[in-house]
């Protein structure tokens, strides 16, 4: 699935308000990654395209490394999506599949119905949260942080958010379109 929105041209603080108005829920870690310095948002309004696909659509079947997966979908045309795309896109996304309330253990394992996006760790530090995930739950949409280890195995049915290509800048950010 390919998808076009805008990232940018929000600072930070207005980024988590919007995202409170929008009743999107926060867990601990995206709001560490929200309050680490280096994380850091564009002044630019720019459209970006972005594509959603599980890890055994790029062809690692039996799951593979966060490295792994970022190299199969490089080889494919894809990217890491810059960090900030983590807020932009939960506010874009407000319809997201239901995921298991309760399901099997899943420790250090995505949880069902989640997506996480694909951007580069802001430290290697084991402490510091990766990324982010979308996730809805009972009703409620969220954006979420998480950690992982550099030798983690995803699942094959785990799916990721790329960037395909930078379309444009906008030049007149009042059109309307998100």
């Amino acid at each position: 699935m390919s998808l076009k929105l805008f990232v940018g041209g929000v600072e930070k603080q207005e980024l988590l308000k919007q995202l409170r108005e929008a009743q999107i829920l926060l867990n601990p870690l995206a709001e560490v990654l929200f309050s680490d310095e280096r994380f850091t948002t564009s002044q630019v309004r720019n459209q970006v395209e972005v594509v959603q696909v599980t890890v055994a659509a790029l062809g690692l079947l039996e799951g593979g490394t966060f490295d792994q997966i970022i190299q199969s979908a490089a080889s494919q045309g894809m990217a890491l999506c810059p960090l900030e795309l983590g807020p932009h896109l939960r506010l874009f996304m407000l319809e997201q599949a239901e995921g298991a309330i309760r399901q099997p253990a899943t420790e250090n394992q995505a949880p069902t119905g989640s997506i996480t996006i694909a951007s580069a760790e802001l430290s290697t530090d084991e402490d510091v949260p990766k990324g982010f995930y979308l996730r809805c739950i009972e009703g409620a949409l969220w954006l979420r942080g998480y950690c992982s280890l550099p030798g983690h195995i995803w699942s094959a049915q785990d799916v990721f958010v790329f960037l395909r290509t930078a379309l444009c800048s906008l030049t007149h950010p009042s059109s309307g379109t998100r």
